[in-house]
């Protein structure tokens, strides 16, 4: 990466205007970067001009003047030092091969985006390095964690991590988003940082199931823990290092997300165990829970590996099969009795 001197004169472009997106754009530009926000919707892009707020994914939140909303997405990451993608899983490549050829060698390009892309299995930032070739490898950042976006909105104390393979793009990703409220470490292990981030959601959304189903505080716990182990394994089998899994992007994205009230994939996962169809589910959100679509790349992935992932596999059932859920719940239950340790 090119040495800046001078982080503040950072030029920074953000694409992807959902609640993540903004939370983490108006982040940067309250800490007092000119920051150009790619947004897909035209009403997303007047409401943020006219009345400083993006009414429909992040609302009551005020934004800073810093933020100038753009549906020009060659704008936006043209001639940037920093480039931050926070769009849905299901729409990275696409956006990816939009913004391929604009984007300068040297540019650092920041992955927020928790997801398993269908059929290729790759993680996001493999998804962007496929298709913005003549990027060094060690450019491409994961930055993860427990972070709900309405929580950093309202400048709430939190803290994830930002991995490369390079050090140093990691610390200059660490510098540019550190806040008194926004704390920031740094990982070598992207392949952990981000399979932890992704499959979380797919352990969410069996902890909301849990939850629809009125059982209790054990039965949440033990989900989770076995949850984390799963997620170790799967890890494991791709090169990831295990003790990632104990840190910001693991266990702390994994507890967030199965039990705080403002996460969509629990929210999913309550609903279906309460009696609802995930079609009419879907049919009533415009924000997007990444586990349902995880949740198949997660199934075939482990399948594909050799990969022990009895929650998964339930979970990825109720989803596309129409599994029952208490029959789902029974099955894990009554599984062969083994040894709770793994060797690994």
């Amino acid at each position: 990466m090119t040495k800046i001197t001078d982080i503040t004169k950072t030029r920074i472009g953000v694409v992807g205007g959902g609640s993540w997106g903004t939370a983490l754009a108006n982040l940067l530009a309250d800490k007092g970067f000119k920051i150009d926000f790619w947004v897909f919707e035209k009403e997303v892009k007047d409401q943020i001009l006219e009345i400083k707020e993006n009414k429909v994914f992040l609302p009551g939140v005020a934004l800073s003047s810093n933020l100038f909303p753009s549906n020009d997405i060659e704008d936006v990451v043209t001639r940037k030092d920093l480039v931050l993608i926070a769009v849905p899983s299901h729409v990275m490549r696409e956006i990816a091969i939009k913004i391929s050829g604009l984007i300068e060698k040297d540019t650092i390009i920041v992955s927020a985006t928790k997801g398993i892309e269908n059929n290729t299995y790759l993680t996001m930032s493999g998804v962007l390095k496929e298709c913005i070739p003549g990027i060094p490898e060690g450019n491409f950042t994961a930055l993860s964690g427990p972070s709900f976006a309405k929580e950093v909105a309202r400048k709430v104390p939190t803290a994830v991590t930002a991995a490369s393979k390079d050090p140093d793009a990691a610390a200059f990703v660490q510098s540019v988003f550190a806040t008194p409220f926004f704390r920031v470490y740094t990982n070598d292990d992207v392949t952990g940082v981000e399979l932890g981030g992704s499959v979380k959601n797919v352990i969410a959304i069996a902890a909301g199931v849990i939850d629809g189903l009125g059982l209790g505080l054990n039965t949440r716990a033990a989900l989770i823990t076995r949850g984390l182990t799963e997620i170790r394994r799967l890890g494991l089998a791709l090169g990831a290092k295990p003790i990632t899994f104990t840190g910001l992007a693991g266990v702390g994205d994994l507890i967030l997300t199965c039990t705080g009230d403002l996460s969509r994939n629990h929210a999913v996962g309550k609903k279906i165990g309460e009696g609802m169809k995930l079609k009419e589910i879907l049919s009533e959100m415009r924000m997007v829970a990444e586990g349902v679509k995880t949740a198949k790349s997660v199934y075939n992935l482990s399948l594909k590996l050799g990969v022990e992932m009895p929650i998964s596999h339930e979970i990825y059932r109720i989803l596309y099969e129409d599994v029952s859920p208490k029959e789902a719940v029974l099955r894990l239950m009554t599984r062969d009795l083994k040894q709770e340790m793994d060797e690994q």
